[in-house]
C-alpha cells in the first residue's frame, strides 16, 4: 500500500471485517446487488470509458463496470487487502481482463491527473476521515466533464436490517450502533451535507436522490440472524456480553426477522441516497 492517512480504517478492513467480508463476499453481493444497476446507469458509462471504483471491496461492481466498459477500463481501490485478493480471483474466474485492483487510501492516493472518465462507488464513500480531501483528490482524478456517482446509507431507521437489530435493545449494548457520524457507514446520512461536501471538493451539479431495494440476508431467519451477528458490528457487539446473553440475543434476531421469511429467503428494504455530480471545466488547485 502507498502513503496512508485512514490509519483506523485501514486497520479495520485489514483484520476481522475484511475478512468476513472477503470470505462471505457472494452473501454481501446478494444484499447490495439491487443497487448496482441504478448506480452504473447514474454513471453513464461507455464502452470506452476509464472508470473508478472507490472502497471496491471485493470488486462486484468494479467488474461490472468493465463490462460495460468493454474497449476501456475499470480499476477497483480499496484499504483492504482480504478483500482485493478475492476481487482479482473473481475477476480472474470470470475472465474479466479489462479489470485491475490497487490497495491505497482514496484520500492521498496518486491518481493520474484527468486519468478517468467516472467515479463511482456502492457504499465506499463513508469512510473518510477527511471528506472533502478525498472528494477533491477524486476531482483531479477525472478528466474535465467526468461524472461521480455513488451510492450511500440513508437514515439508519430506513434500512430494515437495523430495525430488526435493534429488536435486540436491552440485551446487546447498542449505544449509538447505526447513528450518524464518521467515518462510518452513516456518515453521509444527511443530502445537504452530502451537496455541501463534495461541492467543497470542487464537483458541480450534485444531486442526490433515494433509492431503495430489497436484499436477501439469508435463507431463512436463522441464517439471516447468524450473518448478521457474524458482521464486523455484530460481532463487536456479542464480544460485549456473556454466553447468555449472545444466545438471547441470538434468538431475539431470529424472531425479529421471521416476518421477512418469503420465497426461501429472508428480504430486508435497504434505503440508501444515490449521489450525482460532475467535474467543471475548471481544474481544481
Amino acid at each position: 500500500m502507498d502513503r496512508l492517512v485512514n490509519t483506523a480504517q485501514a486497520e479495520a478492513w485489514n483484520g476481522y471485517e475484511g475478512e468476513q467480508w472477503a470470505r462471505s463476499h457472494d452473501r454481501w453481493d446478494a444484499v447490495n446487488d439491487g443497487f448496482n444497476q441504478p448506480l452504473l446507469d447514474a454513471a453513464a458509462l461507455s464502452e470506452t470509458d476509464r472508470v473508478l471504483d472507490i472502497g471496491c471491496g471485493a470488486g462486484r461492481t468494479t467488474r461490472l463496470a468493465a463490462r460495460r466498459a468493454r474497449q476501456g477500463e475499470a480499476v477497483g481501490l480499496d484499504l483492504s487487502g482480504p478483500m482485493l485478493g478475492r476481487a482479482r480471483e473473481s475477476a480472474l474466474r470470470e475472465r474479466v481482463e479489462n479489470v485491475s485492483f490497487v490497495q491505497g487510501d482514496a484520500q492521498v492516493h496518486a491518481f493520474d491527473a484527468e486519468g478517468f472518465d467516472a467515479v463511482i462507488s456502492r457504499y465506499g464513500m463513508t469512510f473518510f476521515t477527511d471528506p472533502v480531501a478525498a472528494f477533491a483528490n477524486l476531482h483531479r482524478a477525472l478528466r474535465p466533464g467526468g461524472r461521480l456517482a455513488f451510492i450511500c446509507a440513508a437514515e439508519a431507521e430506513a434500512n430494515e436490517w437495523l430495525e430488526a437489530l435493534a429488536s435486540l435493545e436491552g440485551i446487546l449494548p447498542l449505544g449509538g450502533f447505526g447513528k450518524p457520524g464518521g467515518p462510518g457507514m452513516f456518515s453521509l446520512t444527511d443530502p445537504d451535507r452530502i451537496r455541501a461536501l463534495i461541492t467543497a471538493g470542487g464537483f458541480a451539479g450534485a444531486e442526490v436522490r433515494r433509492s431503495e431495494v430489497p436484499g436477501r440476508w439469508g435463507a431463512d431467519a436463522a441464517d439471516a440472524a447468524a450473518f448478521l451477528l457474524d458482521s464486523g458490528p455484530g460481532r463487536h457487539l456479542l464480544g460485549q456480553v456473556g454466553p447468555p446473553d449472545q444466545a438471547r440475543a441470538r434468538q431475539a434476531l431470529t424472531a425479529a426477522l421471521r416476518r421477512h421469511e418469503a420465497d426461501s429467503a429472508v428480504w430486508l428494504r435497504s434505503s440508501s441516497w444515490l449521489v450525482t455530480a460532475v467535474r467543471g471545466e475548471a481544474a481544481r488547485g
